[in-house]
């Protein structure tokens, strides 16, 4: 707040030219350390909360024999150029021969959120031992798939709790397919 404070002799009077009053002002700064403490507080609190986040990727080791995978826990899908998005169920040849390669998007509702959904529920019923855990989560990304897209994979991944998720190079039918596909 500010106060006010008149000085100078009010009682006399002078005849001929009026002199001003003077005031000298005294500022309260109080509310204004208030406001800077509460302004200090609320951008150390945001910046806490708005902390980074990093996905831990485990990727296995390339010595060894390959490990070995049940064809009916797979669930592969190809990110290509231009946000197209395949998957299929298994094994490449077997989708292929059977005509189950199916298009996508990266939706969480109706797209890729849907399909890893589908096929958990599907591992509940039908894989006893593992159920849902049993998921195999492979990521292919081609050459012209942009990072955003294999990030949001990744998303669905945590979105969907799926613990078991590689990211693999396509294989050379799979890449020739994807071409056929522009």
């Amino acid at each position: 707040m500010t106060e006010i404070l008149a000085t100078g002799r009010e009682d006399r009077r002078k005849a001929g030219v009026r002199r001003q009053k003077k005031h000298n002002l005294r500022t309260d700064m109080t509310p204004m350390v208030d406001l800077g403490f509460l302004l200090i507080t609320f951008f150390v609190f945001t910046a806490e909360i708005s902390r980074p986040s990093t996905l831990k990727l485990y990727v296995p080791k390339q010595e060894g024999p390959p490990t070995k995978l049940a064809m009916s826990n797979a669930l592969t899908v190809l990110l290509g150029d231009h946000d197209k998005v395949y998957y299929y169920h298994g094994d490449w040849k077997d989708a292929f021969a059977a005509n189950q390669v199916f298009t996508t998007n990266l939706s969480v509702t109706d797209g890729l959120g849907k399909v890893v959904r589908d096929k958990q529920k599907w591992l509940d019923i039908h894989n006893l031992k593992e159920k849902r855990n049993g998921l195999m989560f492979l990521i292919k990304p081609a050459k012209g798939a942009s990072y955003k897209m294999v990030i949001d994979a990744l998303d669905e991944v945590l979105i969907n709790k799926v613990s078991k998720y590689t990211i693999l190079p396509l294989t050379p039918e799979e890449t020739a397919w994807m071409e056929k596909q522009k």
